[in-house]
């Protein structure tokens, strides 16, 4: 049959056919698009006549829509449902995107029309347009000589493999590491639909009878908070650890020596002192020193309140504290003190009840939209579910996907993605997804949600939204394509509304027996919430300090021994902590390492939780869920993209710019 993605969909929104789209359509979607897009850039320079916006800008703007339809298709299928054939695939078209980038970006006649419009009476839309473009070219590499350029290729290309390798090895890894359990006992303390789950992921890994604990990509695994038995707790943390850094066919380590020598080649190529420099240079961060400056003031009063709550564990444990007894302990001080207790919490946090009653409530309540689940079209895998969403006035909006469950075909984490992009020029609309890897229930259970669970929801959701609400001009400019700093605010700011009382009262429900979560117990979480703020902010400081310190290397500077360069440099940062690792260690650092597109930026999630702070104490002061309100914030920040200066549109809705002080407020560091 004819390639379905050679033709854009017909299906609403352009949602990519998936149920027709078969694997090996996607190479030669790809390769087909990557031709034609050359081939167009080609129709671009050789166009007679002076370079103007129209025949250049818009030209470029309008290209490469095979491409691009293509490539969202399938990097959707390579994060989200591999098989072995698409893996395959991955690592042969990965370095042909990243050829072809170069392609683009070191053409030179390209880039003299792009220097040649002449902006002087375009809209702000279409100058920053322009000014983007040619900053792109700069940073990479068109000023470079021939020489220069062809290393330049060279390096991308090989960066582009490890990349994918890393990430494939890294995704292996989190499977290797799965702690098999034969007997039931072992699993004390942990919930029944936990213990549930364990016992059908052994059966589908093939072991009969057995329990198998899987993975998450972070450190600290959830398990770790209720088992009771401290050799199991102690086996799965060690697994969790070591991930990536054993030896064997999965270790990363040779890769990431190779890694940070080519970022740092690349970035002296380009003229700066070092990858971080590089990296900040695209972001909204001033410059690198004000990035060290806001974590170093973070560090040490985020250490002392995790020294402050270790003493409190080790009191409770009654014996030394390990790394793999924080979590349990933890827990126990909170259902001590606080009379906390998370597991019993879950039944409250169902699953379709949080997304429906919960996300989808407060999105209405604040932007007046509409969620219709449409069961006549298809995703990628069996369990997406794709809703229609709608404005007030009844216009589609766009497509929602949510794809929820983990599963062994799926890279761990969380994330959101485009599918489609919104575009007035392309006259397009959004087709977005959340990712999420909650353990599936046996069939007739329900997915009950950690607290973790419950916030990873709605902060996803907050980057759909941002996906959604994107109204530009360009598709440059579309939904979350804004500087790596500046995404994850809108994301962050919607984890506000979990705790909000209307929102909470609506969603938060017993699954069995329709009974609201009690207000002494909402009480209780609103008095706990600062414990475990030390290890929390410890942790991610550990990853983000960890992240910097590999990307301000030269090439001369890459040490033999990974383990040990890790070490130093957490101490050297102050987040050295025996009883609390980094949330990701370099072994598994996937944001960093399989792909460039969180290296020297995982400070971002704290850089962007400036500006939410600052947002959540202005819902505050305005009235907080209301229709004005959320129709503010979504036409001076959730719609614009990045078609002008983020910072320029945050500040016009919060009235100036931002602050640290609500931050430091809100983690207790004040």
């Amino acid at each position: 049959m004819t390639n379905p993605l050679l033709s854009p969909s017909v299906l609403p929104f352009g949602l990519p056919p998936f149920a027709v789209i078969d694997d090996e359509h996607y190479a030669e979607a790809v390769e087909a698009g990557l031709a034609e897009h050359l081939a167009e850039i080609h129709t671009i320079v050789e166009t007679p006549g002076p370079a103007s916006f129209e025949n250049t800008a818009l030209a470029m703007e309008r290209s490469g829509q095979l491409l691009q339809r293509a490539a969202a298709s399938f990097f959707t299928i390579v994060s989200a449902d591999a098989s072995d054939t698409i893996r395959e695939l991955e690592t042969r078209l990965s370095p042909l995107f990243s050829a072809h980038q170069d392609a683009v970006y070191l053409n030179r006649r390209l880039f003299e029309r792009f220097a040649a419009i002449n902006t002087d009476k375009l809209d702000p839309e279409s100058s920053r347009l322009v000014d983007e473009y040619l900053k792109e070219f700069r940073q990479s590499g068109i000023q470079l000589d021939a020489a220069g350029q062809e290393r330049l290729k060279a390096v991308n290309a090989e960066l582009s493999r490890r990349g994918t390798e890393f990430g494939q090895r890294v995704k292996d890894g989190m499977k290797s590491a799965s702690l098999l359990l034969d007997d039931a006992a072992e699993l004390a303390g942990l919930p029944a639909d936990d213990v549930a789950s364990a016992a059908a992921a052994a059966r589908t890994a093939g072991h009969q009878g057995k329990f198998l604990l899987t993975l998450i990509q972070p450190s600290n695994q959830p398990a770790l908070a209720a088992l009771e038995n401290r050799d199991v707790r102690r086996r799965l943390y060690e697994a969790s650890i070591g991930r990536g850094s054993s030896g064997g066919s999965l270790d990363v380590l040779d890769l990431v020596k190779e890694t940070v020598r080519l970022r740092a080649e690349k970035a002296a190529l380009l003229g700066f002192a070092n990858y971080a420099e590089l990296t900040v240079d695209r972001q909204t961060a001033p410059d690198f020193a004000a990035v060290q400056s806001m974590m170093n003031r973070l560090a040490p009063a985020a250490v002392r309140n995790a020294d402050a709550e270790a003493e409190a564990l080790a009191e409770v444990a009654g014996h030394p504290l390990e790394a793999w007894d924080w979590a349990y302990y933890s827990a126990k001080v909170k259902r001590e003190r606080y009379a906390v207790d998370e597991q019993a919490l879950r039944p409250y946090f169902e699953l379709d009840r949080v997304i429906n009653e919960g996300v989808f409530f407060a999105a209405n309540a604040l932007y007046g939209i509409t969620f219709h689940e449409r069961s006549d079209l298809t995703g990628y895998h069996p369990d997406v579910r794709v809703w229609e969403v709608r404005n007030s006035d009844g216009t589609g909006l766009g497509l929602f996907l949510g794809d929820y469950y983990t599963r062994e075909s799926k890279r761990g984490g969380a994330w959101m993605n485009s599918l489609v992009e919104q575009s007035g020029l392309l006259n397009t609309r959004p087709v977005v997804i959340n990712n999420l890897n909650i353990s599936k229930p046996p069939a007739g259970e329900p997915a009950l949600l950690t607290l973790d669970e419950l916030r990873t929801t709605f902060h996803e959701f907050g980057h759909a939204l941002h996906g959604l609400f994107s109204s530009v001009t360009y598709p440059r400019f579309s939904g979350t394509s804004v500087p790596r700093d500046f995404v994850e605010y809108p994301s962050q700011v919607n984890e506000m509304w979990i705790m909000w009382p209307e929102v909470l009262a609506n969603y938060a429900r017993h699954y069995a027996t329709g009974e609201a979560l009690p207000q002494e117990l909402v009480d209780k979480l609103d008095a706990a919430r600062l414990w475990g703020e030390g290890f929390g902010t410890t942790e991610y400081l550990g990853a983000a300090l960890l992240d910097l310190a590999w990307h301000v290397l030269d090439g001369s500077e890459v040490p033999s021994d990974v383990l040990e360069f890790e070490a130093k440099a957490l101490a050297a940062a102050g987040v050295a902590h025996s009883l609390i690792p980094p949330r990701y260690r370099t072994g598994y650092f996937q944001h960093i390492f399989a792909g460039a597109g969180y290296a020297a930026g995982y400070y971002s999630y704290i850089w962007s939780e400036v500006l939410d702070a600052e947002t959540a104490e202005w819902f505050k002061e305005n009235g907080g869920l209301t229709r004005a309100n959320g129709d503010f914030f979504r036409a001076e920040l959730l719609s614009r993209g990045n078609s002008g200066d983020p910072l320029e549109s945050f500040s016009t809705f919060r009235g100036r710019d931002a602050e640290l002080e609500p931050l430091l407020k809100r983690l207790g560091l004040d």
